[in-house]
């Protein structure tokens, strides 16, 4: 079976995905014939692929609309993993409000769209803003309340760019607990990881942040598991999903909430997870066959 697995032209603002080369290499010793293809390539005939996985499209956020057009021209011509209409769900961080009104614990969030009044806290904790659509940390910022006019005119250069604001209150917990990734691929838990926090106090939005500061191996608690898992389960039309990671942070209850739901692109961390590669090549393998 021919397997593509979908990632992006390398760029100056792009992260080099470790994982990709070695999971090529071990889904071609399995027996598939496996290539990395860039997605928007316009010489990939993605019709010669039995399955096309998106793995590190990390340039998405920036051309959302045109990456999701992507998307559904290929789900179109073969199997696309995860599919098309998952992908378009998932671009846009405003799938955080289903998941709320499924009953899913998430950090509160509140969405600033072009146009809207631009009301931002001027009392209280640490608020962070950033795009509805984005990855990696990209335009995001955190902010203490005597911040507030810098805070605006953050929002109003992602307004003027396009973008929908987003706006969370800083959760505390991150700086002590971090912030655990929970995967799955093919249906079932495959391994677990914590990083700490991203934003640091002072950070420009448009500084590039590290995404996965400290990252370590982490044991998922049963209440982790079982928020990640309705989390999931929530996903509009119960699609398929061959892989997917759930970002969860602990809420000022101790109890964890979910920062975000990763279906289009999510890190895997194979590097920092070896003995999860033989899983993720079966349940390809598996995929394509199907």
């Amino acid at each position: 079976m021919r397997v593509a697995l979908v990632t992006c032209a390398d760029g100056p603002d792009v992260a080099e995905d470790r994982d990709l080369p070695v999971l090529v290499r071990a889904l071609n010793d399995a027996g598939a014939q496996a290539s990395a293809e860039v997605w928007d390539d316009d010489r990939v005939d993605w019709a010669r692929f039995d399955l096309a996985v998106i793995r590190s499209t990390w340039d998405y956020s920036w051309r959302a609309a045109e990456f999701t057009a992507w998307a559904e021209r290929c789900g179109a011509l073969t199997r696309l993993a995860n599919p098309a209409d998952v992908v378009r769900w998932n671009t846009d961080k405003r799938y955080l409000a289903d998941l709320a009104a499924a009953g899913v614990p998430v950090v509160e969030t509140r969405y600033l769209a072009p146009g809207d009044l631009v009301e931002l806290p001027t009392a209280g904790g640490e608020f962070v803003v950033k795009p509805a659509s984005g990855a990696g940390a990209r335009f995001a910022a955190r902010y203490t309340p005597d911040e507030h006019d810098t805070a605006v005119r953050h929002v109003r250069r992602l307004h003027d760019d396009g973008f929908t604001a987003m706006v969370q209150p800083y959760m505390r917990a991150v700086d002590s607990g971090g912030e655990r990734a929970l995967q799955f691929f093919g249906g079932k838990p495959l391994h677990a990881s914590r990083k700490g926090p991203v934003l640091a106090p002072g950070t420009p939005y448009d500084q590039r942040k590290t995404a996965h500061p400290g990252l370590t191996r982490w044991t998922p608690t049963a209440d982790e598991l079982g928020v990640a898992e309705a989390a999931l389960a929530a996903v509009p039309g119960a699609p398929e999903l061959l892989y997917a990671r759930v970002d969860l942070v602990d809420g000022d209850d101790g109890r964890p909430r979910v920062m975000e739901l990763e279906l289009v692109e999510p890190n895997l961390f194979l590097w920092l997870h070896p003995g999860s590669l033989p899983a993720v090549v079966k349940r390809i393998i598996g995929a394509a066959e199907s």
